[in-house]
């Protein structure tokens, strides 16, 4: 694979059920972060790096991201009418004008290889991108999954994003073995999925960046679902390398997991202090707030 990535898929059909009650009736996708929702974040980063069709995998209930994406006629006139010419920009470049969005509906919840696999009429047989928008990466520099396409454009193959996670945590990701790792990226041996401490092949986890050939779709049709009658494109990924190179590769930026309370806390305030408006006015407040709960900062 040498073609550059022109279509990204967005696994957005999840429930949410950690931020009940607020995901009742917001995706977690939707959530904010400073001022944007966690979906417009992984949607620039995929526009970044030469994306200009993107797909979305949701569930007939959720239309709220596809609201987002759609024009907003009554609320772009009133702000029109009003002068407000900086909020209707930014209401209208939500996507830029060259890239549309696709939605595709997921029946049932089986697992990530099968809403990547529901996207398979739109992608076709061409290299893609997939972005799990739980996984919020900031970098000053390009994005991690422009610094993927990159490489696959350069070297051939699939690529897999991967950090280290602690060795005890190794039972939460899909585990790479890549002998000739040189702490940037190498070639995937193999894969395994969840496995415990004792068995895992190193503590390199994947996290959500993945640039696939389009066979991975073949591959996902042939993959026997696993605990939960679930489909998993780690199974697919680890089939794909024993027919092409796949590349492991730690990407430059920091991964916040906003499927948790914690890491959605930790990305607004990263994305808060690097805001250009709002930084000095947020460390100000969150010095304020440390000194009145006597915290020491070291």
């Amino acid at each position: 694979m040498s073609r550059r990535i022109r279509k990204a898929v967005f696994p957005v059909a999840g429930l949410g059920t950690r931020f009940l009650p607020a995901t009742k009736t917001v995706p977690k996708e939707m959530l904010p972060i400073v001022d944007r929702p966690l979906i417009q974040y992984a949607v620039d980063e995929a526009v970044e790096a030469g994306c200009d069709t993107l797909v979305f995998v949701t569930n007939r209930y959720k239309h709220a991201v596809a609201d987002y994406f759609d024009k907003a006629y009554e609320l772009e006139e009133k702000l029109e009418r009003a002068g407000k010419q900086a909020q209707l920009e930014v209401v209208r470049n939500v996507l830029p004008p060259h890239v549309r969005a696709v939605f595709v509906t997921q029946a049932e919840a089986l697992g990530l290889g099968h809403a990547v696999l529901c996207a398979k009429p739109v992608v076709g047989d061409e290299p893609f991108a997939v972005l799990l928008p739980d996984d919020l990466i900031w970098n000053r520099g390009n994005g991690a999954l422009k610094q993927m396409a990159d490489l696959a454009a350069r070297s051939g193959g699939s690529v897999v994003a991967v950090e280290d996670v602690p060795r005890e945590k190794t039972g939460s990701y899909g585990i790479v073995d890549a002998p000739d790792f040189d702490g940037r990226s190498g070639l995937v041996r193999s894969m395994v999925e969840k496995p415990s401490p004792a068995d895992a092949p190193s503590t390199l986890g994947v996290v959500g960046r993945y640039v696939l050939d389009g066979r991975i779709f073949d591959l996902l049709e042939r993959t026997q679902p696993g605990k939960g009658g679930e489909i998993q494109l780690t199974d697919a990924i680890a089939a794909l390398l024993q027919e092409q190179p796949v590349r492991a590769y730690r990407f430059e930026g920091t991964r916040f997991d906003c499927g948790s309370h914690l890491g959605l806390i930790e990305a607004t305030i990263r994305f808060a202090l690097d805001h250009e408006v709002l930084s000095n006015g947020a460390a100000a407040a969150m010095r304020t707030a440390l000194d009145e709960l006597g915290v020491v900062e070291h």
